[in-house]
C-alpha cells in the first residue's frame, strides 16, 4: 500500500460503494494486544498515524471482515485488511515521451544523466513522468525490452532531487552481470556534495548502520556499527574546495544505502546544503547578519534541493569485459551555487573563522 492509496479518504456508505482490498495482514501468534493504528504504523511506510486513523474513521480498516475504529486492539490471529473505495492502482509502466540525457548507449546498456527533480521509478504518488517511463519510451521499438520486466531496466537508483549518472540494462544478461558488480562493490561511484562544514582534515571516513528514522519515516537515521538496527554503511569523503562556512566534498560509497550520503553527513553534524529533509535548509554556520542571511537565502533559491550530484560511474561492460568510466559535469544549479560561494569567499575570507 502506498501513501497515494490512502490520502484521499472519503465518507463510506456500505450500501452504495463497493470496497476493494488493498492490504491484508495476519497478526502474529505472539502479538501483545496493540491499537490498530499503532499496529499499521509498524507495518507500513510512507504514511502517518493520523492518516490511518482517518481511514479507520471512514470505515476502511477492517478486522476479520468487519470495520473497526482506530482504538481497536489487534489480537493474535486477527486478519487486518485495508478496504478502499477504488481498485488497487495498476503499477504497470507506460512509455512517456520525456527527453533523456543519454551519455552512452549500446545493445546491452545505456548510461543516463538524470536531472534533479525527476523521480526514478513510479510509486508513492509519482506514477507518471518518471525516468523509467522515459526509458520505456526511448526503448519502445526494442522488442526484447519490457519495462515491466524486473530482469531488465535500472540497475541502481538515486534520489529524486539528486542529479547524475545511472546505468540501465537492456538485457537480462546485462542486468545480472552489472548487479553482481554492484553487489560485490567492484563498481566505482563518486558524488560531489556541498555541505555545511569547514573540515579541518582533508579526508575522512564515516561508518554507521543506516535504517529508517523512527521519528520520521521519510528520513533515514544512523545507528551504531554492528548494531541490529539498519544496514552497515561506509562513506569516504575528500575535500575539494573550502568556502569557510560550507565545503565542496567528493564522496565515495563502499555501500549503497538509501540516503546514505545525506544521512551520514547529517550524523557527523554537516548536512548537505539546502537539504530540507536532513536539516540543511537553514543557516548552520556563520554570523546571521542581514546581508549574510540574504546571501544564503539567494543561494538556496538557486539550488532549492540537496546539493548532491552523482558525478562519476565506473563498471566493467557485461559483454565486452572492457572498463567503462563516465563523468558528468555539475548541473547549472550546483555550478552557480558553488561559484556564488567562491565569490563570497574571495570578498569575505578574512572574516571567516
Amino acid at each position: 500500500m502506498t501513501e497515494q492509496e490512502i490520502q484521499d479518504i472519503t465518507e463510506l456508505d456500505d450500501e452504495q460503494q463497493q470496497l476493494y482490498e488493498h492490504l491484508r495482514l495476519v497478526a502474529d501468534k505472539g502479538l501483545v494486544p496493540l491499537r490498530i493504528d499503532k499496529f499499521l504504523m509498524e507495518k507500513l511506510q510512507h504514511t502517518s498515524r493520523n492518516r490511518i486513523q482517518r481511514a479507520a474513521d471512514a470505515g476502511f480498516v477492517h478486522v476479520n471482515d468487519r470495520a473497526v475504529k482506530s482504538s481497536y486492539k489487534v489480537r493474535p490471529g486477527d486478519v487486518v485488511t485495508l478496504m478502499l473505495d477504488r481498485p488497487h492502482y495498476d503499477n504497470s509502466i507506460d512509455p512517456e515521451d520525456i527527453p533523456l540525457d543519454i551519455v552512452y548507449e549500446d545493445d546491452e546498456l545505456m548510461v543516463i544523466n538524470k536531472p534533479a527533480g525527476m523521480v526514478v521509478h513510479p510509486g508513492c504518488g509519482n506514477y507518471h513522468g518518471t525516468l523509467v517511463n522515459a526509458i520505456a519510451w526511448h526503448l519502445r521499438d526494442l522488442p526484447a525490452y519490457d519495462p515491466n520486466d524486473p530482469e531488465v531496466g535500472l540497475v541502481h537508483r538515486i534520489d529524486k532531487d539528486t542529479s547524475g549518472l545511472l546505468v540501465v540494462a537492456k538485457t537480462p544478461n546485462a542486468k545480472t552481470k552489472l548487479g553482481v558488480q554492484f553487489f560485490n562493490k567492484t563498481t566505482h561511484r563518486s558524488y560531489n556534495a556541498l555541505v555545511w562544514a569547514n573540515f579541518t582534515a582533508d579526508s575522512g571516513r564515516i561508518e554507521g548502520n543506516i535504517g529508517r528514522d523512527p521519528k520520521d519515516r521519510l528520513r533515514m537515521a544512523v545507528f551504531e556499527p554492528g548494531s541490529e538496527i539498519g544496514k552497515p554503511a561506509v562513506t569516504h569523503y575528500r575535500v575539494l574546495e573550502r568556502f569557510g562556512y560550507v565545503t565542496l566534498v567528493e564522496c565515495v560509497l563502499e555501500t549503497g544505502r538509501t540516503h546514505q550520503i545525506r544521512a551520514h553527513m547529517r550524523h557527523i553534524g554537516h548536512p548537505l546544503f539546502s537539504d530540507e529533509r536532513y536539516g540543511g535548509d537553514v543557516i548552520l554556520r556563520g554570523n546571521r547578519t542581514g546581508s549574510y542571511r540574504q546571501f544564503v537565502e539567494n543561494c538556496m533559491k538557486i539550488c532549492p534541493r540537496q546539493a548532491l550530484h552523482a558525478r562519476t560511474l565506473g563498471f566493467v561492460h557485461p559483454v565486452t569485459g572492457r572498463q567503462m568510466d563516465f563523468t558528468s559535469e555539475l548541473p547549472p544549479d550546483m555550478s552557480e551555487l558553488i561559484e556564488r560561494w567562491r565569490n563570497y569567499m574571495n570578498v569575505h575570507e578574512y572574516n571567516i573563522p
